[in-house]
């Protein structure tokens, strides 16, 4: 069954953990988090004091998402401010096997993350130090964005790549029922659905009518 991963990048950040809460009982899989530095992208979200802060309000997996400048420089952080995954940009690094193999060895799951424009020729070399592969349907920065078409034909070849190894395919940006069923047909196996829960009416019903895609 496919995974939603609600982003709380949508939610109410005065209230965050009742907003944890809530999309944990509204049927969420895993909490997804995202990290923004303001210089890997034009944002600034939060950093490990606030994945720490909602671990208690959760026992769904903390899905954090570092979209940061050199990565391997904040690992122990997150790992120790709760993480559960921890995916980073492949362009964010110098070395991202080094980095993706780090987290590893923390306990903690790895996965790598892809832009819109970035190919995923490189995954053939990082298939074994990963447990998931995020790839982005828009630009990371900022919620609410359209879903960049170009991206299923990206799914489609990571499913390809990745072959029968147990690792999932994450899908974020502009994710919502109207675009769900042909992600998911391309190959994902967990969407990312910020603006989409979090702006409706009645998020519990949202989460389930995409489970049931």
């Amino acid at each position: 069954m496919i995974k939603i991963a609600p982003s709380i990048l949508s939610a109410d950040f005065a209230n965050m953990g009742h907003a944890v809460e809530f999309i944990d009982n509204c049927g969420a899989d895993l909490i997804h988090c995202d990290v923004m530095d303001g210089a890997f992208v034009p944002n600034i979200t939060f950093g490990p004091a606030m994945i720490k802060a909602i671990k208690k309000y959760t026992k769904k997996p903390l899905d954090v998402h570092l979209m940061v400048e050199k990565p391997e420089r904040f690992i122990d952080d997150y790992v120790c401010a709760g993480a559960d995954y921890i995916t980073i940009h492949y362009e964010a690094t110098i070395h991202p096997q080094r980095a993706l193999e780090y987290i590893r060895s923390k306990g903690v799951k790895a996965g790598i993350v892809y832009n819109p424009a970035t190919s995923v020729d490189s995954l053939k070399y990082l298939v074994d130090s990963i447990d998931m592969v995020l790839i982005m349907s828009v630009n990371p920065g900022f919620g609410g964005q359209k879903f960049i078409s170009s991206s299923i034909e990206k799914i489609r070849e990571v499913k390809k790549n990745i072959g029968e190894k147990n690792i999932l395919i994450e899908v974020d940006g502009g994710v919502n029922l109207d675009n769900a069923q042909e992600i998911i047909k391309a190959g994902a196996d967990v969407l990312v659905a910020g603006n989409s829960v979090f702006s409706s009416p009645d998020p519990k019903k949202v989460i389930e009518q995409l489970k049931n895609i």
